[in-house]
């Protein structure tokens, strides 16, 4: 046998790069994403609900009543509920006049349809899959049946969740499966988490009017202030016609922006203490000083969605 002077060198087996892992809780009640980077996010299957959305470095990005009730049965107080086909209370004699305030889609249960992923070199240290998209779907076959006699049209949602570095993405698809044309409204009811309201201001709807929804009288139409918005009392303001980016400042610094596709309206609120004393699924007590709830949507006036038409809007949120 004749030896070879010069052996081949061993081919080098590059390590596996990191992939976003995701997880279904034992319950089936939930399902969970987490990055390489360590950014993660939580989603009840009631109502879609993000309940947690944490940065790579631990620090929770959303408020979550810790009254809030998670077993299904009443919707989710914090987190991101998706508010459709109506916001706020309902109108007499609209078609959306027997429903809940807000909506059904907050609370029904939602399908699991599955993940994506997206590879990007941007990662530290070997590269890896740089996000991960989680998608829901409800239609009027899975509602119950109080939402199919209150408003029984036909319709598909899909709402997709994508996860990257120090950003959330949250969309929502609407279509109309049947041949008549139908009305509806739709928000992303977001609860930021901040960490004293008082050092809070919002900027980028300085120069849009806005419904004042607790003034004395009633709720009534103002003009715009021409400054950022501070809070010194309960606050909850429906902007509208706004495309500027939303940035949330706590203490002057940069906390999160917010930036929205196809969503022109804007609702900010705090309930302060006595409002928040009225709520039996808030907590702690002080909770209200540590949240601020920032709300992309489309609810100043009935968006209307001919038969066999789909229309989608969302927002990504950066944390800062």
């Amino acid at each position: 046998m004749v030896e070879r002077t010069k052996k081949p060198s061993a081919i080098p087996v590059s390590p596996l790069a990191p992939t976003p892992q995701v997880s279904i809780s034992d319950d089936n009640s939930r399902v969970i994403a987490t990055l390489p980077t360590g950014d993660r996010v939580e989603v009840l299957l009631y109502g879609a609900t993000v309940i947690s959305w944490k940065s790579a470095n631990g620090k929770e990005n959303l408020f979550l009543s810790d009254k809030a009730h998670l077993d299904g049965s009443k919707p989710v107080r914090g987190g991101i509920p998706v508010v459709f086909p109506l916001f706020g209370a309902p109108t007499a004699g609209h078609e959306t006049g027997k429903l809940p305030q807000h909506g059904f889609a907050r609370s029904s249960r939602w399908e699991y349809l599955g993940k994506s992923s997206s590879e990007s070199s941007s990662l530290p240290g070997n590269g890896g899959d740089a996000s991960v998209k989680l998608d829901f779907g409800l239609s009027e076959g899975i509602v119950d049946s109080n939402a199919r006699s209150a408003w029984s049209h036909q319709f598909g949602l899909t709402y997709s969740i994508t996860l990257s570095t120090s950003e959330l993405y949250t969309s929502l698809a609407v279509s109309n499966t049947e041949s008549s044309a139908w009305d509806f409204q739709v928000l992303f009811h977001t609860y930021l988490k901040i960490d004293d309201i008082s050092k809070v201001s919002v900027t980028g709807l300085e120069e849009t009017a806005y419904l004042d929804k607790v003034v004395a009288g009633g709720p009534k139409e103002s003009s715009a202030t021409k400054k950022a918005i501070t809070f010194e009392q309960e606050t909850d303001r429906v902007y509208s016609k706004s495309d500027k980016t939303i940035t949330v400042l706590e203490s002057d610094e940069p906390r999160f922006e917010v930036k929205r596709d196809a969503l022109a309206d804007v609702v900010v609120w705090n309930p302060w203490s006595e409002k928040a004393k009225g709520m039996a699924d808030f907590g702690p007590a002080d909770g209200w000083k540590s949240m601020v709830c920032v709300e992309a949507g489309s609810v100043g006036q009935w968006m209307t969605l001919e038969g066999g038409d789909t229309w989608e809007g969302g927002q990504r949120i950066k944390a800062l």
